[in-house]
């Protein structure tokens, strides 16, 4: 063994006896703090015998916790993720009484919930020291993790060389439009995007499909194709089921769809790790991908992400105290909102602050250590999705004081990668990018005191709820339906007015499906087949459409006419063909682009009999989402629709002549056209990514690297 060797080894065994020696003090101070917790015998023991007592429980802990502990979590790897955050403190203290049961004379003591308070004191403290102790200085901290990267590539069975292209992050910054981010900069609440901004990236904005959303704007990106993707969630007629983006079962189907019109496996099919997003990208390494959520087998399970974080006990303890402490943030956030009288407002109660905390601190958490250990392991490409900002804004606010705090911690993360890249066996390009921005605005109910569905099944001559149907926009649609049904049913047939067919009563068998993705609405009528006409929807129901489009809640509507094609509705009889379409009418306010989304949207097989878009107010940027959301996105109108890019200089420019990219298809075109550019650096030109061929399309999950320390964290979490 080598000079070198032995100074390595003995720095290693250095700093075990300072974690051994700290954790033995640690635990002598909360014997003497905490009372049912004792050190010594029923007799009293002298000082030194109850250090060796110390020395002897915190040695055994610290062993346990090293070679115990992994095998737990990955015998528990099945076991939903907060329940797992709960079970962390049970078995971190069970494993402190046995460490305390190994103790020679039976000296060691201590209650069950004394237990899990004093194992979780002691591994933080331990990895406290630990880090601290290897981050003293550089050079110490980048053999820890050049061990690792060293780590897992022997695991791999490669090695990077240190002639290899560079590697690309993509960090998808879920929900943030390109407005917020520049305020955010101009603000000082992301110091590290803004430095990058100055010196070496360049900021692009880009144009969402009409569904602005994550599941048909991340399909788009990772696979290609969000071709057939009306909204967050629709009714497909021809099997009777509801898709909604978010299930696993959806996830995988909407990617299986992706896969087989483009024929190609997907942005990530050359080495490429997908971490907490909706679909795979056609990666081989899988962590928290929600189309393989579903799957089952120790290859596909969607927690191996958990396994990799929570092996290390320590970044249990850390994670579940920020987790907490979020739900308090919450509440807090929630009460002095509700005394300010902020308006608008939603509620946020139940399980909102969980959900919340679990989105904020557990899956970024996780989801930062996860591409840490993808660039210590040399990968090529790592697409990962941040979903702490969109949350928050959904119920604060996309401007509000509590979403600005959620991207000042986002900022830390991202620096946090950023550092650890600087430590990998590759050079990384670090692109940040988002999938839609969000609008503010009272939701519709909130305005107009009915939802969405009341409207339209007051609007059928449907039964309503008794409030909604106290309301004007209720009252005034229901006595419409009855006066047109009335005149309907009277009329003459053959006077120009009508078709030369009988006029239908409304049925159950047709009662509408009323569907919201933001301030998007899909209605359709089950009981009908295939896609309804203007012309059958004035039929079975002859005053809806005119119900809708004149409400001031709603800025346009997309149906089918058996006269003059596909048509967007407007107030006051506004109707434009969609062949026709220029951005002007109805769609005005919506500006560039708006035309061209609708045109694509009309096209899809599964578009609903009829699409609802709220208004927009380009003066203030308020829509009206048709859920319980004041910010929103899903549909056309402000800033939902315009996400931005945050890419390297060192690529070639999005689109020419500082143009900007239109949807999401567009988007993956420009990050395939980067991944080739940067493995054109070693290998020529820009080379095939992959196609549905690949065997490794098929993907299978694989523990990232358990790092420790906290992602982007507080010191106040």
């Amino acid at each position: 063994m080598g000079e070198r060797q032995w100074r390595t080894a003995g720095g290693a065994l250095l700093r075990v006896i300072v974690v051994w020696a700290v954790s033995t003090l640690t635990m002598l101070a909360l014997a003497g703090l905490l009372p049912d917790f004792e050190l010594q015998s029923a007799d009293g023991d002298s000082v030194t015998r109850t250090a060796i007592t110390a020395a002897w429980s915190a040695g055994a802990f610290g062993l346990l916790s090293a070679l115990v502990w992994p095998v737990l979590v990955r015998a528990l790897l099945l076991v939903p993720a907060l329940v797992l955050g709960l079970l962390v403190f049970f078995l971190n203290g069970s494993l402190l009484l046995f460490a305390l049961w190994l103790i020679p004379d039976g000296r060691g003591a201590a209650d069950p919930e004394t237990a899990v308070v004093v194992a979780a004191v002691m591994s933080a403290v331990a990895s406290a020291t630990s880090t601290a102790l290897a981050v003293r200085d550089d050079n110490a901290y980048r053999r820890r993790l050049s061990r690792l990267a060293d780590r897992r590539r022997r695991r791999r069975g490669e090695r990077i060389a240190g002639s290899a292209p560079p590697g690309t992050v993509f960090l998808q910054l879920d929900g943030v439009g390109h407005a917020v981010l520049v305020q955010a900069l101009e603000d000082g609440l992301m110091p590290t995007v803004a430095r990058w901004l100055d010196t070496s990236h360049l900021l692009t904005r880009w144009r969402t499909d009409w569904s602005s959303q994550t599941g048909a704007s991340q399909l788009g990106i990772l696979h290609g194709s969000n071709h057939d993707v009306p909204g967050f969630r629709w009714y497909e007629k021809d099997t009777g089921r509801i898709m909604v983006s978010n299930r696993p079962a959806a996830a995988a189907e909407l990617q299986r769809r992706a896969v087989a019109r483009t024929r190609d496996a997907g942005l990530l099919s050359v080495d490429g790790a997908s971490r907490g997003n909706l679909f795979s990208g056609g990666a081989d390494q899988l962590a928290l991908v929600l189309s393989v959520a579903a799957r089952r087998g120790r290859a596909n399970r969607s927690r191996a992400g958990y396994f990799a974080y929570f092996s290390d006990p320590a970044n249990a303890v850390r994670t579940a105290v920020s987790f907490v402490a979020e739900v308090f943030r919450e509440i807090g956030q929630s009460i002095r909102s509700r005394l300010r009288g902020d308006e608008p407002r939603v509620g946020r109660g139940g399980l909102y602050p969980f959900i919340r905390a679990f989105a904020t601190v557990v899956e970024r958490d996780v989801v930062v250590a996860a591409v840490i250990g993808d660039m210590l392991a040399g990968r090529t490409a790592v697409y990962a999705d941040l979903v702490a900002y969109d949350e928050v804004a959904h119920h604060s606010g996309p401007h509000s004081h509590d979403a600005a705090k959620v991207l000042a911690r986002i900022d830390r993360a991202v620096a946090l990668i950023a550092t650890v890249a600087e430590h990998a066996p590759r050079r990384y390009r670090i692109v940040l990018l988002s999938d839609h921005g969000q609008s503010p605005g009272e939701t519709f109910e909130g305005a107009y005191g009915l939802t969405l569905k009341d409207l339209v099944r007051a609007g059928c001559g449907l039964p309503v709820s008794r409030r909604a149907g106290r309301t004007r926009s209720g009252a005034e649609a229901r006595d419409a339906a009855r006066d047109a049904l009335r005149s309907a049913l009277h009329r003459p047939l053959g006077d120009g007015n009508e078709d030369e067919e009988a006029v239908e009563r409304p049925t159950g068998s047709s009662d509408p499906v009323v569907l919201a993705s933001g301030n998007l609405g899909l209605i359709s009528f089950p009981g009908l087949p295939g896609r309804l006409s203007r012309e059958q929807i004035d039929r079975h129901h002859p005053a809806l459409l005119r119900t809708l489009a004149n409400h001031p809640g709603i800025g346009f509507l997309l149906v089918r006419s058996e006269r003059h094609g596909s048509v967007v509705l407007g107030r006051d009889g506004a109707e434009l063909p969609v062949d026709t379409l220029d951005g002007s009418g109805p769609l005005a306010a919506f500006g560039p682009g708006a035309a061209d989304a609708v045109r694509r949207t009309d096209s899809f097989p599964h578009v609903a009999d009829i699409m609802v878009n709220s208004m927009y107010d380009p003066g203030s940027g308020r829509v009206h989402a048709f859920e319980e959301q004041i910010g929103s996105h899903g549909g056309l109108g402000g800033e939902q629709s315009h996400p931005f890019l945050l890419s390297p200089r060192e690529f070639s420019e999005p689109v020419a002549d500082q143009g900007e990219p239109a949807g999401a298809e567009q988007v993956h075109e420009v990050l395939r056209r980067w991944l080739g550019e940067s493995l054109g650096d070693a290998h020529g030109p820009q080379v095939p990514l992959g196609s549905v061929e690949d065997p490794r399309r098929a993907g299978r999950e694989e523990e990232a690297f358990p790092v420790t320390g906290g992602a982007g964290q507080d010191k106040s979490e």
